[in-house]
């Protein structure tokens, strides 16, 4: 029944590597492309030993996946990306260190300010509405703030 697997040769492979490649573009992972990279090394592997079995290359392309994903995960540990919009998915890290002044009162430490369009809850010393607060710290979508002197 699974005689076809005795007759993989290296073009198998490069096959596999092709339909890797193109999952890797529909899919929003950056995931594939290294299995991809793996499965072309296996096939090319293959091509200048033919005789290497399935077994062999089945651990050959589990172990150069495995290599190719932490190798890039060290990379890209080592080389941050830079960018000049550091803050754009993480919208309220872009308030730390600004002014505003509290809509309601911070009451137990917690309060509310508007920002621009929003709402923010506010955690901090206990103050009375319209008090200057500064934005120290953002914690998901709470804001840590200290009292500022007027």
């Amino acid at each position: 029944m699974m005689e076809w697997l005795e007759h993989i040769v290296f073009w198998h492979w490069w096959i596999l590597a092709g339909l890797l490649l193109i999952l890797e573009l529909t899919a929003p992972s950056f995931f594939f492309l290294w299995l991809g990279m793996a499965a072309a090394s296996v096939g090319l592997i293959l091509l200048v030993f033919p005789s290497l079995g399935v077994e062999t290359q089945l651990v050959l392309f589990g172990m150069t996946s495995i290599v190719a994903v932490l190798a890039w995960r060290k990379y890209r540990e080592t080389r941050p990306v830079t960018t000049d919009q550091p803050h754009l998915n993480r919208r309220g890290h872009q308030y730390i260190g600004r002014v505003f002044s509290l809509d309601e009162p911070i009451t137990n430490g917690l309060g509310k300010v508007t920002v621009d369009d929003s709402t923010w809850r506010v955690k901090g010393p206990d103050l009375a509405a319209g008090s200057s607060i500064r934005v120290t710290d953002v914690d998901g979508v709470l804001f840590k703030v200290e009292a500022v002197d007027p």
